[in-house]
């Protein structure tokens, strides 16, 4: 399984952090639910991160079944339209996004 992440280093501004969350869910959520293929959609709001780490606000986690499914999604129209919607979302945000893809592999606890 592969999983996409798109990451927003970075803070969102003062005072805005329930609008910017909310934002995500009505906004975007409904968009990011359509990529084609996409198996699971994880929203991961930053909450506490050890001393001299970078904020992380969010944390996007796409999963696929496959890289073919990935480039496919990258491909969509809704692709497009949730750049378009992001790019508003940003206005609450102080920072960078940035995509990573990684293999996933899963195991249960002994």
């Amino acid at each position: 399984m592969i999983i996409r992440y798109a990451l927003f280093e970075g803070e969102i501004h003062p005072g805005r952090e329930a609008e910017f969350r909310a934002f995500v869910r009505q906004r975007l959520v409904p968009l990011w639910t359509k990529f084609p293929g996409a198996e699971e959609i994880r929203v991961l709001d930053g909450m506490e991160r050890d001393e001299g780490a970078p904020i992380y606000a969010m944390a996007l986690a796409i999963r696929y079944p496959d890289m073919d499914a990935v480039k496919a999604a990258l491909l969509s129209g809704v692709r497009s339209e949730s750049r378009e919607v992001t790019g508003e979302l940003l206005q609450l945000f102080t920072g960078k996004v940035h995509h990573h893809v990684f293999s996933a592999n899963e195991y249960a606890p002994a």
